[in-house]
């Protein structure tokens, strides 16, 4: 974060810069400070934060229109290629960090477009809270799911313009972002297979967040593989089974993507587990369960 000499140089305009220009410059300075981990997602454990390189890719920062507002979002792709696979890459609580930016880059490796919005940007910049509680209640436990839902058609847009091709989307998530994978797979007729890591699958309703995975199973239009931690202690392996119920009943009443959803769970591994700048990460499970979202996307026709 910026001590107040550092924002008041931030702020200040350069000898002889108009005010346009200095507005342009903060911006892309903004984007350049977001660079880098979220304040409430420190310390990074450095020993295991994977970093890949761009070597052969595109990547950088974008905006592309919804609703009269400008969505920012990190992609990444092969360089010098069209007509790509394209996979949404769904934040965590902590927005569109370095973690977030690198799984997109481990896409593009793949050979996908891989497109990463910041989902919370209207509300806030979750990267600069230092606290998880106050991000939570000042930002995160604002942002509604129709605007969730509306960026991430803006996002699928962007991708076809941008050498995406549309019949070929996936969808990927992680906390926060897995139940959002879960939702968007349920409402987009773009979407062609989802990977839901550790997403939340049962809640209260509220105006904000009227339904939840559990709600929507019975029309999900996409099938969705679900990635779990047997030892996270905030999704009871209970929910999971009743998640598990609800599409199997959805499945015998017709739906093929409720029928051909499916879990694995990481019996030693908790929460977080793909999280490799944090405690929580686990080898094992992480390399895995990408490596089987990787194989889904192929075998549901998106890769």
């Amino acid at each position: 974060m910026l001590n107040q000499d550092q924002k008041n140089d931030f702020n200040a305009l350069l000898p002889g810069e108009s005010t346009e220009a200095g507005a342009s410059r903060r911006t892309a300075l903004k984007t350049a400070l977001g660079v880098g981990y979220a304040a409430a997602a420190l310390p990074i454990m450095a020993q295991t934060a994977i970093k890949t390189p761009d070597t052969g890719l595109k990547t950088g920062q974008t905006t592309y229109e919804v609703n009269g507002f400008k969505v920012p979002a990190f992609f990444a792709a092969p360089a010098g290629k069209t007509n790509l696979p394209v996979v949404l890459v769904i934040q965590e609580i902590f927005g569109v960090h370095e973690y977030i930016a690198d799984t997109a880059r481990r896409f593009a490796k793949a050979g996908y477009l891989a497109i990463a919005p910041e989902l919370y940007a209207r509300q806030g910049d979750p990267r600069q809270y230092p606290e998880t509680a106050k991000l939570m209640s000042e930002v995160v436990s604002k942002v509604p799911d129709a605007q969730v839902m509306a960026d991430l058609d803006g996002a699928v847009k962007w991708a076809g313009a941008n050498g995406g091709n549309l019949r070929k989307v996936g969808i990927t998530g992680f906390c926060w972002g897995g139940r959002i994978t879960w939702l968007y797979a349920e409402q987009s007729r773009n979407v062609k297979a989802g990977a839901a890591w550790y997403g939340r699958l049962v809640g209260a309703p509220s105006e904000l967040t009227p339904k939840h995975p559990l709600d929507l199973a019975t029309g999900l239009k996409a099938p969705v593989l679900g990635l779990y931690g047997g030892q996270d202690s905030g999704i009871p392996l209970t929910t999971i089974n009743q998640m598990k119920d609800a599409l199997a009943e959805a499945g015998k009443q017709g739906n093929a993507a409720a029928r051909a959803s499916e879990f694995v769970v990481y019996k030693d591994a908790p929460h977080a587990f793909h999280a490799d700048y944090r405690p929580s990460y686990r080898k094992e499970a992480a390399e895995d369960g990408f490596a089987r979202a990787l194989a889904w996307f192929k075998a549901h026709g998106v890769a």
